[in-house]
């Protein structure tokens, strides 16, 4: 396959996967912002947004103050962000229209039908009018442009670059998100407590220590429900779990679970899987990284990686995620110029 052809379809799997995980992650934010919270903390959760991300400073420099509706705006609609929904669904678009000739009618139709969507809804303020049910039609038209891709394309080479551009944007992503909410949701809570017991006497320490504790509880049930929801992973939860939401157990549910399909143990092996369809004598060495990887998460444990950090983990897999996507361009796709 002519590297121009491959490249396309790994940046068109890549952008609609990004365009679902941003949709993802604000509607968890939005709905988070309805629970009872402080201003300060609801400004804290579209922070965290932008932070997973990484455009904070672009944010700031265009926008200025963090809101609520600048940030809906600025990651649906902007088409200076590069990661805006907007700009991904364009993207990925674009790149189908690149290389039409590979693809079947029913997947270009897909992101085309996608992409004039999208526009009529943004002219017609479906976004601002309901933004949990928008946020649900991008989802709805992603899981739609992957079922179409496995269900009328044949299995080659292209299938393969779609397959790893899909699901190595995802493990980025769900890293990201993964290590910002849940640094967020342990700051709020242990902050919440920490101000509840500076505030009481001694003498009535126990009985606001159980007042605190129950608020605790409730806080930390719905944000984490929120989360999971944000990765369709809470009834994935109770099933494999049946018990309350904990943060250990939510961690693992997303690090190392290779039967939940949005888990890095699950994206990593999809990954893996797809590059060996494709490698060659120039891609052993990206292969091999990916297989690395991949046993890391095989045999890793939950407690061993809390116990070491659980930011320092997620940063060294974003790291290495990063290292297996420069391979990849490297050994099959257009190279980037310097």
């Amino acid at each position: 396959m002519l590297a121009r052809t491959a490249d396309h379809l790994y940046w068109m799997a890549r952008y609609m996967e990004r365009a679902e995980n941003t949709a993802r992650m604000l509607d968890v934010n939005y709905q988070t912002a309805l629970l009872p919270q402080s201003a300060d903390a609801a400004e804290k959760g579209w922070k965290g947004l932008l932070s997973i991300s990484e455009l904070t400073a672009d944010y700031a420099k265009h926008h200025g103050e963090v809101t609520a509706q600048r940030v809906m705006d600025y990651m649906v609609s902007d088409a200076a962000n590069p990661s805006s929904i907007r700009s991904c669904l364009m993207a990925a678009r674009e790149n189908a229209r690149a290389v039409r000739g590979t693809l079947t009618t029913e997947v270009w139709e897909t992101q085309n039908q996608t992409w004039l969507e999208f526009q009529r809804m943004v002219t017609d303020g479906a976004f601002l009018k309901d933004p949990g049910n928008a946020f649900e039609w991008v989802k709805f038209r992603s899981h739609l442009s992957r079922g179409v891709t496995v269900g009328t394309m044949l299995q080659d080479d292209a299938f393969h670059f779609l397959r790893i551009g899909s699901f190595l944007e995802r493990a980025d992503n769900t890293a990201r998100l993964l290590d910002v909410k849940f640094h967020a949701v342990e700051s709020e809570f242990h902050g919440f407590g920490q101000s509840q017991s500076q505030s009481q006497s001694q003498g009535d320490a126990d009985e606001g220590a159980e007042t605190a504790e129950g608020k605790d509880i409730e806080f930390d049930f719905y944000h984490w429900s929120a989360i999971l929801r944000s990765v369709s992973g809470f009834e994935v939860y109770r099933k494999v779990y049946r018990n309350v939401i904990r943060p250990e157990k939510v961690a693992e549910l997303l690090i190392l679970r290779p039967d939940m399909p949005r888990s890095l143990a699950a994206c990593v092996q999809e990954v893996l899987w797809n590059l060996r369809m494709v490698s060659n004598e120039q891609s052993q060495e990206t292969l091999r990284k990916a297989g690395r990887l991949r046993a890391d998460l095989q045999y890793g444990r939950i407690d061993e990686i809390l116990a070491t950090g659980l930011h320092a983990y997620l940063t060294q897999f974003l790291e290495r995620v990063g290292t297996l996507g420069v391979g990849i361009s490297r050994d099959f796709l257009v190279p980037v110029k310097a």
